[in-house]
């Protein structure tokens, strides 16, 4: 009967050995979330909707979160009393030390920004040493600002005149009806975000992972320059440097994978921005999910990170058609099986 219980035991503990192998990761995953409009009707409370975000994949994957509440302004109270706390608990517990990589979402991107550009001074003022972020894994990145948000505050401030089509926008987007609350919106304004600390010093390698489909049935489209994921435009998700009515992050790949010549691409990107992924049929909250949503296409194949190692996702060629119809293009393997964020992660450095 001992040597079962022992036999058990042996057995239990190798398992949890094996699942802390499949599920750690050489570096530490810092999730920073998006914009949340629920919280512009009901504050609620930051720490459990920060959870709440992403629990539908990426919560029990990482390390730790930045949570910031969307009714307050990032460059008040989010950056005094919620991204310098957890900025300087990071550097006083060294918990950056072996690397730290930001994954974000929508306004995260944004958020992420600011403490890029920001980060060193702070902590070095404060007696502390910089944390060590050697990547961010931008998905469906906001960095650029959202048109919804331009609509938004617009009509909250009696600007922009009021219609059937853009009430059934603005309460597809914010879940409800608008409120006076404005809060992170005001940041997320398209001129507004892309002047936030727009050039930071720093060398951080920018990742960005894309959809091209929308969950609001399009109505939200109506209002965003070029190809987007119903809440931003490809201007933004893909890094660009200015906005305008693009069709791709490459000049040479089409959102299905088609290779051929782009040319409403996006022509220039922030510093240190790379598209790497894109997935038509993926929207805004799904790239975020643990579904399948049709097959992805790569941008860049393979970059490297601040550390030197580097990021990479295995792709192939299929051909359609016959002579004249022939099509050829380019998938990541595994994305007929495996989510965009599948995807993201599996390519993290163990």
């Amino acid at each position: 009967m001992n040597i079962i219980k022992s036999i058990v035991a042996i057995a239990g503990l190798y398992l949890t050995i094996c699942s802390t192998v499949v599920y750690s990761k050489e570096y530490k995953i810092v999730l920073i979330h998006g914009f949340q409009p629920q919280q512009l009707i009901v504050d609620g409370d930051v720490t459990d909707s920060g959870q709440k975000y992403w629990q539908g994949y990426w919560d029990n994957l990482s390390d730790a979160r930045i949570d910031w509440p969307s009714y307050e302004r990032i460059e008040g109270k989010i950056a005094t009393d919620y991204l310098w706390p957890k900025l300087k608990s990071f550097s006083e517990t060294d918990f950056c030390s072996p690397g730290c990589i930001f994954v974000t979402h929508s306004t995260g991107d944004l958020i992420a920004r600011y403490i890029i550009d920001n980060q060193e001074i702070w902590l070095e003022n404060a007696g502390l040493l910089p944390l060590n972020i050697v990547a961010t894994f931008d998905i469906a990145g906001a960095g650029g600002g959202s048109e919804l948000a331009d609509l938004a505050v617009s009509v909250a401030q009696s600007t922009e005149s009021w219609s059937f089509i853009i009430e059934a926008a603005l309460e597809a987007w914010l879940g409800g009806q608008l409120s006076d609350e404005m809060g992170v919106l005001h940041d997320l304004k398209v001129n507004n975000a892309r002047q936030l600390a727009p050039l930071p010093d720093a060398r951080i390698p920018r990742l960005r992972f894309v959809g091209d489909a929308s969950e609001y049935l399009g109505v939200t489209s109506l209002f965003i320059q070029g190809h987007d994921d119903g809440v931003v435009g490809s201007h933004s998700s893909c890094g660009g440097n200015r906005q305008g009515h693009y069709g791709s992050c490459s000049a040479n790949i089409a959102f299905n994978g088609k290779i051929s010549n782009q040319g409403n691409a996006v022509s220039g990107f922030m510093p240190y921005h790379y598209p790497m992924l894109m997935g038509k049929n993926y929207s805004h909250g799904s790239l975020l999910e643990h579904k399948q949503e049709g097959k992805v296409t790569a941008v860049n194949s393979q970059k490297n990170i601040l550390s030197g190692e580097s990021i990479h996702f295995d792709t192939y060629t299929q051909t359609t058609g016959w002579w004249l119809w022939k099509s050829d293009y380019l998938y990541v393997q595994n994305s007929t099986d495996d989510s965009m964020s599948t995807l993201i992660y599996d390519a993290l450095p163990n």
